[in-house]
Parts: C-alpha cells; structure tokens; sequence
C-alpha cells in the first residue's frame, strides 16, 4: 500500500521532494488532465474550490488511476471530513487552520484506525485506489500508509509550532504563507512576502527538519516553487487551475489582440473592407 502511494513513497525516500498541483474546478476530466502533466500529487481543494463530495470522490478516483497521489484538502478540523476525504481513497489529507498541539492531536484520532486513532472503518471505495488492495490489507495498512498534514497559517500555530511538530502521527508541516501573512499583520498583497513573514516560514522550516518532519508550502508559480525545493521544502504546490487556466487565455487573447498600434490598424482595416463591400469596391 505504501509503494502506491506516490506521495508518501517520496517524501519517505531521498531527498523527498515533491511537486504538486492544486486542483479547484470540479469534475475527473480536469482532475486527470492534472495529473497527467506529471506531479507527484494533485490536491483536490474542498475548503475553497468548487468541489462537493461527489465532485470530490470523482477527482479522488481520477487521479490515482493515472498513478498520482490524490490529496484533499478538507474545509475545517472535522472528524467526519477527515472520514469522508480517507473513505473516497485519498492518499493524504490537509487540514487549514490549526491553531495548537491539541488540534493536531485531534486530527490524528480523526485519521487513524484504532488503537492509533478512532477513525470508522467500512468504506468500499479507498482499497481500488491502492492497486487493489483488499479490506483487511487497508485496515491494517493504512495507518502507516497515508499522509497526515497539517497547515500552519495561524499566529497561533506559528506560536505553538514546536508542539504541534511533535505530535506522533503528524507527517507534513505544511505552510499557507498568505493567510500566515494575513494572520501575523504582513499580508501578501503584490506579490512580495515581508521579511517577518519570510522569517515566519524560514522557522516553521527549520522546526520541521529538528523534529523530522516533512515541510510543505504553497506557491504561485514555477519559479517561486523551485525557489522554495531549492530552500529545502518537501512538499511544494506549482499551480492551480483557477489560476493557470485564466493566465493561459489572457495571455493568449493578448497576443492574439496583439498591441494597441496593431489592434487599430486591423479595426481600420476593418472599416475600409466593410466600405468597400458596401460600395461595391474590392480592396488591394
């Protein structure tokens, strides 16, 4: 079960670095065009994308089959989303806006099978997602197989990091540097990161490696993800739908529309062709 499971297989191996992408818009058709542009792990967002949980066990379901860890972000620190995102077959789980130790010991009892935890077991739907495993091999398995991770973007967590670092079962430290920026008074707001906010994440990094965790982050682009692997993060998100797709077809009406000089010209042009057809004359 491990061996399917892209995402934790990395992060246990090697250096353990992983990219991923960030999945918004519902249906499987998007999910598995995701992840077949090659990332280790494709979140499929619950607490602010447009997914249900219909949409969200589709997605779950469309990106394991091309081979990639599908990871869901659940809405909020509860014992039946965690249920409902693990019973889908999901490899791993993010959960926003943990704020102490306490919380993240709450997370795990929501995420493991007993004695480890209180999580229910009986769902059809997770052993497929694993190359076929059966009932039993995921109930003994999957304790050690899925990835628990939690995300660090309250003043509160940043506070408590240490603790929460070494809560048994917490796999990945994994850091929402905009709402973090929010949450500290240094908001992201063109673009650039404070440098306490810089400083913020340099430590909830530095913690995650004192501990032996795996540490996460989210960024907006290529280069800013290569920029944070290069740091030392793990588990490092390159892009989301939401954000790509309307990049991608601005750009390309832009270059289609070409510049304001050129855009005219073809307006006048326009104009002329559409007089001379009216005239009955015909444009060199």
């Amino acid at each position: 079960m491990q061996a399917a499971n892209r995402l934790q297989k990395a992060l246990s191996t090697g250096s353990g670095l992983t990219f991923g992408a960030w999945q918004m818009l519902p249906g499987s058709n998007q999910a598995r065009t995701i992840a077949r542009c090659g990332f280790d792990w494709v979140l499929v967002d619950t607490e602010h994308g447009n997914i249900d949980d219909s949409g969200m066990h589709e997605a779950v379901a469309a990106i394991a089959a091309c081979g990639v860890s599908p990871v869901v972000r659940i809405a909020g620190n509860e014992g039946w989303m965690v249920k409902r995102a693990l019973d889908s077959g999901a490899h791993g789980i993010i959960v926003p806006l943990l704020r102490n130790a306490d919380d993240a010991r709450k997370l795990v009892q929501s995420a493991k099978f007993p004695p480890a935890g209180q999580r229910g077991f009986g769902s059809p739907f997770p052993m497929e997602k694993f190359s076929g495993q059966t009932s039993t091999e995921y109930l003994q398995q999957a304790n050690e197989s899925l990835v628990t991770i939690v995300q660090i973007e309250t003043k509160e967590a940043l506070q408590n990091i240490d603790a929460i670092a070494k809560v048994p079962g917490i796999d990945v430290l994994f850091v929402g540097p905009f709402d973090l920026g929010n949450n500290i008074g240094h908001s992201i707001l063109d673009g650039t990161m404070h440098d306490e906010l810089k400083e913020a994440v340099a430590k909830i990094l530095e913690v995650a490696k004192e501990n032996k965790k795996n540490c996460g982050i989210y960024s907006t682009s290529g280069e800013q993800a290569r920029q944070f692997a290069d740091q030392g993060f793990q588990m490092v998100s390159v892009v989301a739908d939401m954000v790509a797709l309307p990049a991608y077809m601005t750009s390309a009406l832009a270059k289609a529309k070409g510049s304001y000089a050129h855009s005219a010209l073809n307006v006048a042009k326009g104009a002329i062709s559409g007089a001379a057809k009216m005239t009955g004359q015909v444009s060199q």
